[in-house]
């Protein structure tokens, strides 16, 4: 495994632990002690995945976030001591994969870990012409192209996995575990709120109003859905 991982956080002694765990399971890891010393050791190293904390001097994560962003696509996750909702969807709209809310176990981050590269590296082959087009929203997943309004929609990989699933099933319920192990991987399968935060931030970016959702339908204690409408 030569997977290159970039940390910044201004925590020595909590980055000196998971440097320790992530190189026992064989990646390389570069550390940076604040936001401006992380944005120039990504141009430098060009790392396969960014572990991000929020709160930093110089430049703050969702700084770094945003500027990583701008011109990659480089897997993000954002750790925060932050745990509200608020918190963690910022992070997300600034383009974050996944989130870890502190204090975590070292094995769960390397899970994380594996499972986000491991979304980043997959290539789905799609039926030709897989469409949905309405007087708001239109998407082709063939290109991979989302508009709302006729302006283009910019969504983050993660997000991006988790429509295609529900329109690909457009109309057909699909259980909330077997959206966790489809989208995030195994790991995932009962981290319930986690999957309720990204539908939520997917419906901010999508619905005429999120909070009386059209297109992405929850069916209470079963799971989500695609609507067609008419």
């Amino acid at each position: 495994m030569n997977d290159k991982i970039l940390i910044i956080d201004d925590d020595p002694s909590f980055t000196q632990i998971v440097q320790h765990g992530l190189t026992c399971e064989g990646y390389q890891v570069i550390t940076a002690r604040d936001g401006q010393e992380g944005i120039r050791l990504f141009f430098e190293c060009q790392p396969d995945l960014i572990i991000l904390d929020i709160t930093m001097p110089r430049l703050n994560g969702y700084q770094v976030c945003q500027r990583v962003r701008d011109i990659a696509d480089t897997p993000v996750i954002m750790l925060t001591a932050l745990g509200n909702e608020e918190d963690i969807i910022k992070g997300l709209e600034l383009g974050a994969d996944d989130y870890l809310t502190k204090p975590f176990r070292t094995g769960e981050l390397v899970a994380r870990v594996q499972a986000t590269l491991r979304r980043s590296r997959t290539t789905v082959i799609l039926p030709k012409n897989l469409s949905y087009q309405d007087g708001h929203l239109f998407i082709d997943l063939e290109t991979r192209r989302i508009e709302v309004n006729g302006k283009l929609v910019k969504l983050t990989p993660t997000e991006y996995k988790l429509l295609e699933l529900l329109v690909k099933n457009k109309g057909r319920i699909i259980g909330t575990q077997q959206i966790l192990e489809k989208v995030w991987g195994f790991e995932y399968i009962d981290d319930v709120d986690y999957l309720r935060v990204y539908i939520w931030h997917l419906r901010r970016k999508l619905e005429p109003d999120p909070k009386n959702p059209i297109y992405l339908l929850n069916e209470q204690f079963v799971g989500y859905r695609f609507e067609v409408q008419s």
